[in-house]
C-alpha cells in the first residue's frame, strides 16, 4: 500500500529551476489534497566573517523576517502566473513558508521531519564536478539521507515560460 500523501516539503533557493519544481509540489498537491510546506534555507555566514562584518543577531533577525515577505510576494505573484497552466490558485496549497539559516541539506532534511512531511520536492541544478554533475550538491545530499520519498525535478531543455526569478 503506498502511504498518502498530505504533506509536501518544497524546498527552493529562489531560482529558476525552483519554479517550474514548484509547478511539480502544486500539481502533487491539488491532486493529493495535500499541503505544501515551502522551506528556504540561507547559508550561514561564517563566524569568523561575522566578526569582521559586525553582523548581530538583530540584523540576522531582520534579514530572516525580509526573505520571508519576500517569498510571500513572490509566492502571491509567481502563483498568479501559474494559475493559468494549473488551474485553481496555487496559493491555498500552501501552509507554511519557513526561511532557515544552516547547511540546506540538514535544514531540509530537518523541516521534513519537524514538520510530518511525507515527500520533499526540489530543483537539480547540476552544479559541481562528477558525482554533483546530474543531480546537485544539496538535492543528492538530501537523497542519499534521508527515507522519504524524494522528487528531484531538473531544468527542462525548453523555456517553461514562468520563472520565479524574474518576478
Amino acid at each position: 500500500m503506498i502511504p498518502q500523501i498530505k504533506k509536501i516539503l518544497y524546498a527552493t533557493d529562489l531560482s529558476k529551476n525552483s519554479s517550474y519544481a514548484f509547478l511539480y509540489a502544486t500539481d502533487m498537491a491539488k491532486r493529493r489534497d495535500a499541503k505544501i510546506v515551502i522551506l528556504h534555507a540561507i547559508e550561514p555566514i561564517p563566524t569568523y566573517a561575522e566578526a569582521y562584518t559586525g553582523i548581530t543577531d538583530k540584523i540576522k533577525q531582520k534579514q530572516q523576517e525580509e526573505s520571508i515577505e519576500l517569498i510571500k510576494k513572490n509566492l502571491q505573484e509567481f502563483c498568479k502566473k501559474a494559475e493559468a497552466q494549473i488551474g485553481s490558485p496555487c496559493i491555498e496549497l500552501v501552509s507554511k513558508i519557513l526561511v532557515s539559516r544552516g547547511h540546506p541539506p540538514e535544514e531540509i532534511l530537518n523541516a521534513a521531519e519537524k514538520e510530518g512531511c511525507d515527500v520533499i520536492v526540489l530543483g537539480s541544478h547540476g552544479k559541481g564536478f562528477l558525482a554533483h554533475t546530474f543531480l546537485g550538491s544539496v538535492s543528492s545530499s538530501v537523497l542519499h539521507r534521508t527515507r522519504k520519498p524524494v522528487f528531484i525535478i531538473p531544468l527542462p531543455s525548453e523555456e517553461i515560460g514562468i520563472d520565479w526569478d524574474r518576478i
